[in-house]
């Protein structure tokens, strides 16, 4: 190719790069596509896919999948923005789609990437120090912050939640809450935050903050387990909350909190890494490493929150669990039912996305980028 036709190639690059922001997905150019099965899906557009990438090298990228067209596009992000320096920035952590709007946490960064739900190009940025982890209800967006330095600290400072207004996006409030707050559920008018302490190791936080949702203070601490993690909420008034354990003798496990006495009544013995709630079902994912033994043990389990037991401690039928190295996170299509995973390897190259159908069997799978982290579903 000559010089004229590879500069009058970069301008069209350009030009249709600049106008993304002003159309729908299907006119953007992604930075690298894969076809997958296509799948028409009546009230839903596809899926997003929010990659950490390594801390420090400001590689948190995008990634969204087409359902109708079966397209999975990776790194959108920076395609659909490249007016934005910095692209999406370190550690992308967190991720809600709530109303018109994509919000992304990127934790070494220090805000809060609003999007346009639709086409993922940049509305604003919101400062929040070292946020974590995101929730959005009545109209405001809920965000955990360790509230000081990326740093391990015998001294380390309690952290917040903040409230952002939608409409002005604006931080209106914020709560005191636990060491190190990570998850966050909504359940009966309260936010449920759970304090992992990580940053104190090896002296871990093992409380849940309650916060009344009217009042926006912390109403009172429960008494849960090491090193909390993941909340989940379920129709009928219980929040489970994950421990991720000391990594030696006191393992992995998830806690059942009962919301109108907030008290712990019961608890699965199942690792978890991520778990999400579907209906009647909470799926669950880990790979859980233990140093004592130098092991580490997966888990692929549904919970049925009505009988209160394990449907399944596998719910993988095909044998191809034993392709995933570092299972990291789990969506579950509202529709279809299909079962995505994340797989982060480890940790320093791409990861894959795995699909599974309902019943178990690997349909397909794809590259993503680094550290594949959360997953929204984008409604049409």
């Amino acid at each position: 190719m000559n010089i004229s036709v590879c500069k009058f190639s970069i301008l069209l690059v350009a030009i249709s790069l600049l106008a993304a922001c002003r159309q729908g997905l299907e006119t953007i150019v992604p930075s690298v596509q894969t076809s997958v099965p296509a799948e028409y899906i009546d009230s839903l557009e596809g899926m997003y896919l929010l990659n950490q990438g390594n801390m420090g090298t400001n590689k948190s990228t995008l990634d969204y999948l087409d359902f109708a067209q079966g397209i999975y596009n990776k790194n959108i992000f920076a395609s659909r923005n490249p007016h934005v320096v910095g692209e999406l920035g370190d550690v992308g952590n967190d991720m809600e789609l709530y109303g018109s709007k994509l919000y992304a946490v990127i934790n070494c960064s220090n805000y809060v990437e609003v999007m346009n739900a639709d086409n993922a190009c940049h509305q604003t940025q919101i400062t929040v120090p070292n946020g974590r982890n995101i929730i959005c209800h009545g109209g405001y967006v809920y965000v955990s912050s360790y509230a000081g330095p990326v740093n391990l600290d015998p001294n380390a400072r309690r952290g917040i939640v903040v409230k952002i207004d939608t409409v002005s996006m604006q931080i209106v409030d914020s709560c005191l809450v636990g060491y190190q707050p990570d998850g966050m559920g909504i359940c009966a008018g309260k936010l449920y935050v759970a304090n992992s302490g990580g940053y104190r190791v090896p002296n871990y936080d093992r409380t849940v903050s309650v916060i009344d949702l009217d009042t926006f203070e912390e109403i009172r601490q429960i008494d849960v387990a090491l090193n909390l993690n993941d909340v989940e909420t379920d129709r009928y008034g219980r929040v489970y909350v994950s421990s991720r354990g000391d990594y030696y003798n006191n393992h992995s496990k998830i806690y059942i909190i009962d919301s109108s006495v907030d008290m712990v009544t019961d608890s699965i013995d199942v690792s978890c890494a991520d778990m999400t709630v579907l209906g009647d079902s909470l799926y669950i994912v880990d790979s859980e490493f233990n140093y004592a033994i130098g092991m580490k043990s997966a888990s692929y389990a549904i919970y049925n929150v009505v009988n209160r037991n394990l449907d399944t401690d596998n719910f993988i039928s095909d044998g191809t669990q034993y392709s995933i190295s570092m299972a990291y996170a789990i969506a579950v299509n509202p529709v279809t039912h299909c079962i995505y995973i994340t797989d982060a390897k480890d940790f320093v190259t791409p990861g894959m996305l795995y699909c599974y159908s309902p019943q178990g069997k690997l349909m397909w799978k794809v590259i993503t980028g680094d550290i594949p982290a959360c997953m929204a579903f984008l409604k049409r």
